[in-house]
């Protein structure tokens, strides 16, 4: 098997040339330069707005947003072998689908949601412990997603206990 040629910075051309090159890369979201990952998060919150209705079963969402994590775990690893580098930065699937299940799992209005996207995007960034060791362990599309689908949790507990205080509605 041949060696991969590694792609300095793709370029949208590139990103659009392959549907797994674009899901990973979160519809270009992820092409943006500087704080990719929030850029991310933003087309996640975009998306959500748009492509969620209210109406919809938790159900059908809760599935929704199991195949996003499994599907972002073949197109994360696939597309990090392409790029040699198996959690490149422009990688944003990990932070759309993460932030997909805290927004699922949040109050509706924007005061909550604005509230959940910067504790998403703190824990995300920090990687306090346990995110931090698996950040470092897990390898492949799994590692890419996991330390996000982890970084959701903590933003989730600190939701529920805004929520719960009353902070937040």
């Amino acid at each position: 098997m041949r060696e991969r040629a590694r792609v300095p910075y793709p370029s949208l051309g590139w990103t659009c040339r392959a549907p797994a090159r674009l899901i990973a890369f979160g519809f270009g979201s992820g092409l943006i330069r500087p704080a990719s990952g929030t850029w991310g998060t933003l087309m996640a919150w975009l998306l959500w707005r748009v492509a969620f209705p209210s109406g919809a079963s938790n159900l059908a969402v809760g599935l929704f947003l199991a195949f996003a994590f499994v599907y972002g775990c073949w197109v994360c690893h696939r597309v990090g072998k392409e790029l040699g580098e198996p959690d490149h930065v422009g990688m944003v699937w990990d932070e759309i689908a993460a932030f997909w299940l805290v927004l699922w799992l949040s109050p509706a209005t924007w005061i909550a949601q604005l509230a959940a996207f910067l504790l998403f995007r703190f824990f995300d960034i920090v990687k306090p412990p346990p995110i931090k060791y698996f950040d470092a362990r897990l390898k492949g599309g799994i590692g890419v997603m996991f330390d996000d689908l982890l970084a959701a949790v903590y933003a989730l507990l600190c939701m529920a206990i805004l929520v719960r205080l009353g902070v937040l509605q």
